[in-house]
């Protein structure tokens, strides 16, 4: 009998978690890491008809690199760990830390309010929100995304007009305007266009030497093709979007990912004024059911529960507004905790998760928008193993 896709679907986590507790003799499988990796992430190419996955983990140190399939369609060529995918919402970390450096910097305050560094925005309501509020959508209910009526030139009207459904702070309400705002206003901070501070700055100081918004030339044949959900060949035009850039316009490749995970597991190893940069995207502020919202990263104690990660990533946190409860003072987790982020585009799908105290992360990355619940059952199955200290 053949399930209907919907359930198929469903089904998959569960199927991986079994999977992933089947017993394995160390004389059997030598390498428990690669074999668990094998058979959870190679089905999510069958079942969701994905082109290729390229996977990073990191360990004490060590990073592995798997790979699957292809990057293309067209060319036939296979993905590598250097193949270039669009990441989606994950660019919002790179976003945040950005951020977060020019308040180190002391260009901003994350108590700022926006008309400080775009004083056209000046006497509407979204003026009562502060920098910390559009980081961590809790502006009071900027919507997912942008009106299809709003254009460039009608964009500062559109957040001039904006009337909140709460006060700042007291939901959260996920929101591409919000944090694209943000990026916006801290690139306005530091005085240069957004796109150059993160490919000439923020990449550079974090150790990333193949991650870009705009992907050069030189790099073009290694930039994957995205498959929508029609299977047609597509990539992301943020030149053409209201702040895509800021919000999840990032082309990587997994061994670039994988050295930014690395940064937030060690940031002692990074210059003095990225490190406190990338240690506040790591300080709890509002509290939202179960989860911590921060600067770009989600979090979640650690261990965690499969269930409770699904939860946290569910599609109702990304549609629908939540109860927000400010954390006062701002507090980095007091024991273990996972930090993680999915991101999305038309043709993409990606997800990093971390776990400084336990030196240990992942990231995922396909040139399909795979269902988020499948890549992170995949990828927590890795990282529990990971943590275990799985050879």
């Amino acid at each position: 009998m053949t399930l209907p896709r919907a359930a198929r679907q469903l089904a998959l986590p569960v199927a991986i978690i079994c999977l992933a507790s089947l017993p394995v003799r160390a004389e059997e499988r030598p390498d428990r890491i690669a074999a668990l990796v094998e058979r959870t992430m190679r089905p999510l190419l069958a079942e969701h008809d994905v082109p290729g996955l390229a996977i990073a983990g990191t360990a004490g140190g060590r990073q592995r690199f798997f790979s699957f399939g292809i990057a293309s369609r067209e060319t036939r060529q296979p993905v590598s760990e250097h193949t270039l995918f669009e990441i989606g919402s994950v660019s919002k970390a790179f976003t945040a830390t950005l951020g977060a450096y020019a308040e180190v910097q002391g260009r901003l305050s994350l108590g700022d309010r926006p008309s400080r560094f775009m004083p056209s925005l000046a006497g509407g309501a979204i003026d009562r929100a502060s920098l910390l509020h559009l980081a961590t959508y809790t502006a009071g209910g900027l919507p997912l995304q942008f009106p299809a009526t709003v254009r460039n030139g009608t964009m500062i009207d559109y957040f001039r007009a904006w009337q909140p459904a709460a006060a700042p702070g007291a939901q959260r309400r996920y929101s591409n305007p919000s944090i694209g705002l943000f990026g916006h206003l801290a690139a306005a901070a530091m005085g240069r266009p957004f796109a150059d501070l993160m490919e000439r700055d923020v990449f550079p100081k974090l150790g990333l030497r193949d991650s870009h918004i705009r992907v050069p030339q030189a790099a073009m044949a290694r930039y994957a093709m995205g498959y929508n959900r029609q299977n047609r060949p597509t990539r992301v035009s943020v030149g053409l979007a209201l702040l895509g850039a800021e919000a999840y316009g990032v082309k990587t490749s997994a061994a670039d990912l994988i050295r930014f995970v690395e940064a937030n597991i060690r940031p002692e190893t990074l210059e003095p004024a990225m490190r406190r940069a990338v240690e506040a995207t790591q300080v709890g502020h509002f509290r939202v059911g179960e989860m911590v919202q921060g600067l770009g990263w989600e979090q979640y104690p650690w261990p965690v529960t499969l269930e409770r990660l699904l939860a946290g990533n569910a599609t109702t946190m990304a549609m629908d507004a939540h109860p927000a409860t400010a954390i006062t003072p701002p507090l980095r987790p007091a024991g273990p905790a996972l930090f993680n982020k999915t991101g999305s585009t038309s043709g993409f799908g990606a997800y990093v998760a971390v776990v400084p105290q336990k030196r240990i992360g992942i990231v995922v990355l396909a040139n399909r928008a795979l269902p988020i619940p499948a890549r992170i059952a995949a990828a927590h199955a890795v990282l529990e193993a990971l943590a275990a200290g799985a050879p």
